[in-house]
């Protein structure tokens, strides 16, 4: 991993310090590879969605969302994030939700983000498979060329759902007639409590057959048993959350050994109760044990956050200066399922930006 400084151990709460960290962030070349379709929505993208649906049980009003995205622990996250899946219905509210995710991704000068994006709750809910596909594959190209910002897709299972959608998920995903040019990647979420990670491995193993990079939710809510069995059993290259495995050091030194990355997404795992305080946050253990992090947002508007934030959180939490937040964005880079050449080059605008911020 690229060794983060704590040069600014200690960094102060507020202060020229403080902001000039938080504007180096705001500027900072980033990719990010733990963020939620759905989840991404914004207040307004919801709200509007809510009022093309009015049967929905989800505040119309920006503000009002703000108490209805209070979570009191995970299952109740779940149902909330289920019931704004429930507004994605038609071809142009996807290719809506899309687009105006990767404009809010531009504005944080994301330049490459891998969107884990869960078809069967839209195919289920009656959107034409081929037209789902159509419209996420528009929005990506447009918004590559409007914003610059390369959108990638990861399908993930969801595990409420059980093996039927585990099945839907995977052929969708392995199917060359509909599979969407942009999908790099195979995932799982959903709740992990009742939801053992063994019983997908035949659908993991297709998607790895059909080239697929395997990155599972594991170790979010349970133990560090999930987290192993999404590596032996589900072949995972990355661990989204993974947040349990600090409490096994032999998981520590195999993440960091196999250079197995996790996607930490620190104000998330508060919101939903997985951590009870950012103090109490893994993320120092894991980057003293060696283990290749990388920093994202999950579902942002959801939590109140956005990647901007999450750095200035593992900013804290590590005492890092610019140079070690610059580190923090490169393991991402790194992580990435991205292109040798795309990975060059997101680097190299982050050390010019680097050396331009400290340079002044």
């Amino acid at each position: 991993m690229t060794e983060l400084s704590s040069a600014t151990a200690g960094v102060p709460a507020a202060g020229p310090a403080h902001d000039d960290l938080h504007a180096f962030i705001a500027g900072l070349p980033k990719a990010e590879l733990h963020v939620h379709h759905v989840g991404s929505a914004s207040p307004r993208i919801v709200s509007e969605l809510a009022a093309r649906h009015p049967d929905s049980k989800v505040p119309t009003d920006p503000e009002a969302l703000a108490d209805y995205f209070t979570f009191t622990d995970f299952a109740h996250f779940i149902q909330v994030y289920l019931s704004v899946v429930d507004l994605i219905r038609t071809p142009e509210d996807v290719r809506l939700l899309t687009f105006e995710v990767a404009r809010d991704l531009a504005r944080q000068q994301v330049r490459y983000a891998e969107l884990t994006i869960t078809p069967y709750s839209s195919v289920r809910r009656g959107i034409d498979e081929k037209a789902f596909m159509d419209a996420i594959e528009d929005a990506r190209k447009a918004a590559e060329a409007e914003f610059g910002t390369v959108l990638r897709w990861c399908f993930d299972i969801p595990g409420e759902a059980g093996l039927e959608s585990a099945e839907v998920t995977a052929r969708l995903a392995t199917d060359d007639r509909i599979r969407p040019e942009g999908l790099v990647s195979f995932g799982l979420g959903g709740p992990e409590i009742g939801v053992p990670r063994p019983q997908f491995k035949p659908y993991f193993d297709r998607a790895i057959a059909a080239g697929l990079h395997s990155v599972p939710h594991a170790g979010e809510t349970t133990g560090p048993q999930t987290v192993w069995d999404a590596l032996t059993e589900l072949r995972a290259e990355r661990i989204g959350h993974g947040t349990s495995s600090a409490q096994d050091p032999a998981l520590l030194a195999h993440l960091a050994e196999h250079r197995i990355a996790l996607e930490v997404c620190p104000t998330s795992n508060i919101a939903t109760r997985a951590v009870r305080t950012l103090d109490e946050h893994p993320l120092k253990t894991f980057v003293d044990a060696g283990v290749l992090v990388t920093i994202n947002s999950d579902d942002p508007p959801m939590f109140g956050t956005d990647l901007n934030s999450e750095y200035a959180v593992a900013a804290r939490l590590l005492g890092l200066d610019e140079r070690g937040v610059a580190a923090l964005a490169k393991n991402a880079v790194e992580a990435s399922f991205l292109d040798t050449a795309g990975k060059a080059r997101i680097a190299a605008e982050i050390d010019t930006y680097t050396n331009g911020r400290l340079a002044r």
